[in-house]
């Protein structure tokens, strides 16, 4: 089989490390069949598409609609690498999934808005599939109302015309979404389990997604609800397009 890929951009090394494994539990991988790329420590190679199967992006401290003034050096140079990437990958159609910071890359990519109306605490929600989304193979086997990971402080508020979308939740309206037939980005974990969301939280706790004094309310709501079936996207999309 060719490889998937995983892009990643997290500096601390305990939960990229978790990620990492996240990921190859939840899509179902061997590490011979997931290749990681630590972007926030190493530019990224040039891929050459034909040789791997898909791409993963997984989650990070970055986000698109902040001021240019304000993003460092490294996350200018992370932002124009994944702008010539996917400028390929929509061309060719490539199959990509872009979870969390992955939904801001793709969304800033193909022009859709991105701002702060829709972000959400650390927290467990519920996802509800579109018409469109019931039908599409990433999700099958998916209830039409399933419990995910978030926490997120910013989302699209708007997709453009040639974006399919395939989920949403009261809080944030674009939570999973389809360009072409192959490329894919969620805004909710889909590799996360209880005990990789703990580890965010006390790893983040200091980033601005919630007060000192609601360490232990975000501890609370990500036990409010079980989270089993969104990691079904992972195992559908290395179903999918393993080759």
């Amino acid at each position: 089989m060719k490889p998937f890929v995983l892009l990643a951009t997290r500096a601390e090394d305990g939960p990229a490390e978790e990620e990492y494994e996240l990921f190859l539990r939840h899509a179902g991988l061997a590490e011979r069949d997931l290749l990681r790329l630590r972007l926030e420590r190493d530019r990224m190679p040039a891929l050459d598409l034909d040789g791997i199967s898909g791409i993963f992006v997984g989650g990070g401290p970055y986000n698109a609609s902040d001021e240019p003034a304000l993003k460092s050096s490294v996350q200018r140079r992370v932002e124009a690498e994944f702008a010539a990437l996917l400028t390929e990958v929509t061309a060719r159609d490539t199959p990509f999934l872009g979870a969390c910071y992955g939904i801001g890359t793709l969304g800033a990519h193909i022009g859709a808005t991105i701002d702060r109306r829709y972000g959400e605490p650390i927290s467990v929600t519920e996802v509800s599939l579109t018409e469109a989304g019931r039908v599409d193979p990433l999700l099958a086997g998916v209830p039409n109302a399933f419990s995910a990971f978030v926490g997120h402080k910013e989302a699209i508020s708007a997709l453009p015309a040639n974006a399919t979308l395939l989920a949403s939740s009261e809080r944030c309206p674009v939570q999973m979404f389809r360009v072409g037939r192959n490329v894919y980005a969620t805004q909710f974990h889909p590799e996360l389990d209880l005990a990789g969301i703990l580890t965010r939280i006390d790893a983040y706790r200091h980033h601005g997604y919630f007060e000192p004094h609601e360490f232990q309310a975000t501890i609370d709501a990500v036990h409010r609800a079980p989270v089993t079936e969104a990691g079904a996207v992972l195992r559908n999309f290395v179903a999918r397009y393993a080759r």
